[in-house]
């Protein structure tokens, strides 16, 4: 692995997540700027969560046709600019305009930069692992990073500032890989000739897409538990620490020290995944966040943050367990579309989880009736979990018959 073009890589997932999950602990400080309740100003994201979702398919398209090191530094710097440009909004449609923008170009990285991490590359856990953690990482400061710039200097503080460090990022970028875009070119005419190789029979393809139906009902539904918890977080503590923290630096800190710790299961689960079988893992971890998310949207003040640590623990452990499941069960010259299908799948649950979330919340129920949802979500994968197959023994089997 070239090292340099893997710390940018893991900067760059740090980036993405961080920029799209500034706004919800950024709204925290806005509710007495805008004439907005929390919900409604918290909808002005559902655009750039749409363009983070849609945006996924045709970016791993054009890093497939163009250029993956091209695409990362067009992720950096449009990044940044959209990031300054929200920061600078005045109005409400402004703000959305400028966090479809941020959406749109945070779209590119997971499937351009993923399929860069794995690049050439035998091993791919640990690659994996750690990239994913420096993901979480971005998941972790975005809270404590907005809380503290929309306290110390203004809402707007929390995007553009941020937004110039990633354009500064982008052009350093662009300077060092200059000679990345020739690796980029000779790992995909090796992707394509193996490709081409391949062939799986009628029998191995139809189980195959049966695997990848589970895999995507799972992406969507689990995608919804992910996002629908981490987007609720600032706002969840905020009413069930009233007693604790009172302030939006002190919650966009706990948030932080909360997810920043969990991140780290990350690891521990790739290494379960590469020693036993994933199946009864996964099943067992589905089956885990049905009575802590429940227990999340009931407790309150020390009993919140501890259930909400273990449902952290168990969504940021699932996702090398998810991606190891599509990995394992989809052959290798179809593996990056397979990949651009469920990240699409899994972000574009970002854009329902806010309605989903302003409008539980409104309701009357709290975060009670929220957390229930995102229960019966996990029990439902669980239970679909069940017809996946053990072994991809229909992937064998088509590139046995293919062999002969």
């Amino acid at each position: 692995m070239n090292r340099p073009r893997f710390i940018f890589l893991n900067i760059g997932h740090a980036y993405d997540h961080l920029f799209m999950l500034l706004f919800p602990t950024a709204v925290l400080n806005m509710e007495g700027q805008f004439d907005r309740s929390w919900g409604e100003l918290l909808a002005l994201s559902i655009p750039g969560f749409a363009a983070f979702a849609a945006g996924a398919i045709p970016a791993g398209w054009l890093g497939d046709r163009w250029s993956r090191s091209g695409m990362m530094a067009i992720f950096f710097i449009g990044i940044g600019v959209s990031s300054i440009l929200t920061g600078l909004a005045r109005t409400e449609f402004e703000i959305a305009v400028g966090l479809f923008f941020v959406g749109l170009f945070a779209s590119i990285y997971h499937p351009v930069g993923i399929s860069m991490v794995v690049q050439g590359q035998d091993k791919v856990g640990r690659l994996l692992g750690i990239n994913g953690v420096w993901g979480n990482m971005g998941i972790a400061a975005a809270a404590f990073v907005a809380a503290a710039l929309g306290d110390w200097i203004s809402w707007g503080a929390a995007f553009y500032l941020p937004g110039a460090i990633a354009v500064a990022t982008g052009l350093v970028y662009l300077w060092v890989s200059r000679s990345w875009p020739v690796e980029d070119k000779i790992a995909e005419a090796k992707k394509q000739n193996i490709g081409a190789a391949i062939a799986l029979s009628p029998a191995a393809r139809t189980a195959m897409w049966r695997v990848i139906v589970i895999l995507g009902m799972a992406a969507l539904l689990i995608g919804i538990v992910f996002q629908t918890t981490i987007i609720a977080l600032p706002k969840l503590f905020d009413e069930g620490l009233g007693g604790v923290i009172s302030s939006p630096l002190g919650v966009g800190g706990m948030v932080s020290l909360v997810a920043g710790v969990a991140a780290f299961a990350q690891i521990g689960a790739g290494y379960i995944v590469d020693r036993y079988s994933i199946k009864p893992i996964w099943i067992g971890v589905l089956l885990l966040q049905v009575p802590l998310l429940i227990l999340a949207g009931m407790a309150s003040q020390v009993g919140l943050l501890i259930a909400a640590f273990f449902v952290l623990v168990i969504v940021f452990g699932e996702i090398p367990i998810q991606d190891a499941l599509v990995a394992r069960h989809t052959p290798d010259h179809l593996r990056s579309r397979i990949f651009g299908i469920k990240f699409a799948l899994a972000l574009g649950a970002s854009a329902l989880a806010v309605p989903i979330i302003a409008g539980l919340h409104a309701s009357g129920g709290g975060f009670a009736w929220l957390f229930g949802l995102l229960a019966a979500c996990a029990m439902a994968v669980a239970i679909a979990a069940i017809w996946l197959p053990a072994r991809p023994r229909h992937l064998e089997a088509g590139t046995a018959a293919s062999a002969e």
